[in-house]
C-alpha cells in the first residue's frame, strides 16, 4: 500500500499507534493548561497587584507559542515516523519546562513577598 501524500485523505505516516496524533493532543493539553493558569493569574490581580499581569502575559505567550508551532511539530513527527527516523522536540520541551519554572518561581514570589 503506497504511503499517502499530504493533501490526500489519511495520515501522512503508517504508524498504527498514531503517535503524532497522541503527541499533538498532549501539546494541546499543555496549551490549555497555560490558558487556565493565565485565568488563575487574572484572579490574583486585585489581591497581588499589577505585577501579576506579567505572569498572565507569560502564560498567554507560552500558550500562543505552543499553538502556533503545533502544525510544524506534527508534520515533523509524521515525516520522522514515515522515514523511521523520528526525532524528539527537545527545544520545545525545554522551552516549555523553562516557562513552567519561571511561572512557578514568580508565582511563589508574588504570593510570599507581595502578599
Amino acid at each position: 500500500m503506497p504511503h499517502p501524500r499530504p493533501g490526500r485523505t489519511g495520515p501522512p505516516h503508517r504508524d498504527p499507534g498514531l503517535q503524532p496524533e497522541r503527541t499533538t493532543m498532549a501539546w494541546g493539553r499543555t496549551m490549555l493548561t497555560f490558558v487556565v493558569v493565565a485565568a488563575l493569574f487574572l484572579r490574583w490581580v486585585p489581591r497581588h497587584g499589577p505585577f501579576v499581569l506579567v505572569l498572565l502575559l507569560l502564560a498567554v505567550l507560552t500558550a500562543a507559542a505552543v499553538c502556533l508551532t503545533q502544525r510544524r511539530r506534527y508534520a515533523r513527527s509524521a515525516r520522522g515516523i514515515a522515514r523511521d527516523e523520528p526525532t524528539p522536540e527537545v527545544g520545545a520541551v525545554l522551552a516549555t519546562a523553562a516557562a513552567v519554572l519561571v511561572l512557578g518561581a514568580l508565582g511563589l514570589w508574588v504570593v510570599l513577598v507581595l502578599a
